[in-house]
């Protein structure tokens, strides 16, 4: 009797390595932070797994309850990380203009995420709509002030006030623009020209 040939041997499939609870708490708030924008506080854990692509049970080993999950997606929402990366990647070789106007495009994103998750949560999310005072919004403002402020150090010499407060100006007038009837708001590089050259219409010459 012929010995049958060898088969070819198919190499073993290795598992992709695990995550770290870090790793999959980041991959569960992702997820979830979409869906918190559409549903508010009503989000299913369950719903919130399946577009993490996990079983419901997977998330309570790294959140205790829906409330923690609920609270980590706000203090990522607030956190200002995303948005200092934004700033510190604009190119400073730009013209000042269009710096600014990059820097408020990042911004007013920033800001729109964050009142998205908050208008979601708003009705019955108060204990966590609280999370985003205190400390934690002073701490995030001080580091995308720090951030625009690295912005403006190429014309240092050449501002009126330290670069430090032009920053804070310029994110006091982009959060603060107040809205008028039958006006638009101010598209970013509108702003920009407004706050570099003043109201005059020839204040830009």
């Amino acid at each position: 009797m012929t010995a049958a040939k060898d088969e070819p041997t198919t190499p073993a499939r290795r598992r992709a390595p695990g995550m770290s609870p870090e790793q999959r708490r980041a991959m569960i708030i992702q997820a979830a932070i979409p869906l918190i924008t559409e549903y508010g506080s009503a989000v299913t854990t369950a719903k919130i797994a399946r577009a993490a692509g996990i079983g419901e049970g997977t998330s309570f080993r790294v959140f205790a309850d829906k409330e923690e999950l609920l609270g980590a997606c706000i203090a990522e929402a607030l956190s200002p990380e995303h948005a200092v990366r934004e700033l510190d990647a604009i190119d400073v070789s730009q013209p000042l203009p269009d710096r600014l106007a990059e820097a408020a495009e990042a911004l007013q994103a920033h800001m729109d995420r964050l009142g998205a998750i908050m208008g979601s949560l708003g009705h019955r999310g108060g204990k966590h709509a609280g999370t985003v005072r205190g400390a934690g919004r002073e701490e995030s403002t001080a580091r995308i002030r720090a951030a625009l402020a690295d912005l403006l150090e190429p014309e240092r010499d050449s501002l009126r006030r330290p670069a430090e407060q032009i920053a804070a100006l310029f994110i006091g007038l982009l959060f603060t623009q107040p809205r008028t009837d039958g006006e638009p708001d101010l598209a970013p590089r509108e702003l920009v020209e407004l706050f570099l050259h003043g109201a005059l219409a020839g204040g830009a010459k």
